[in-house]
């Protein structure tokens, strides 16, 4: 495995905590809503909650924590329906190149092809060619209406005391 991907959620975490990461949208109990890295079309919107402090998977938490885990991916679907007007949702915890905890919230929409549609995103769409979200540039809107939406259903502001 690539050693760079052993810590990526644990050095995320940090660069949030000191308020140097324009892609974070918000914070809840359980750690922060990032805008996804890689942002294929047509499903433009995904999310991810990053647990604070960061841990190695879903069965190290205790079973409040775990439950407030899930109960805020919950919430960050809740805005991703909100904020893109998606049809539905994948929600997706895996931790296989990236082995530590951290939930996935991937739009799906009406106009994407049936075939498409039937399969996990990470099979249906090409991640690591899709472009790179960018929270202050061509994502703004996008971002601004997450953020609204974490702010309405009682996620706080990004800040950078954590």
């Amino acid at each position: 495995m690539n050693d760079a991907l052993k810590k990526a959620i644990s050095r995320r975490v940090d660069r949030i905590r000191a308020g140097e990461d324009p892609q974070c949208l918000g914070r809840l109990p359980s750690g922060w809503v990032i805008l996804a890295k890689f942002q294929p079309e047509p499903i433009v919107g995904g999310c991810m909650l990053l647990p604070d402090p960061a841990v190695p998977s879903l069965n190290a938490l205790g079973a409040a924590d775990r439950a407030r885990f899930l109960g805020d991916l919950a919430t960050v679907g809740d805005a991703v329906l909100k904020a893109t007007g998606a049809e539905h949702l994948n929600y997706l915890i895996l931790c296989n190149q990236v082995p530590e905890l951290h939930g996935h919230c991937v739009p799906r929409f009406a106009g994407e092809s049936p075939e498409r549609r039937a399969m996990d995103p990470f099979e249906a769409y090409d991640f690591g060619t899709a472009r790179v979200a960018d929270a202050l540039g061509e994502d703004a809107g996008l971002a601004a209406r997450l953020r609204a939406a974490l702010l309405e259903l009682g996620a706080a502001a990004p800040s950078a005391t954590g």
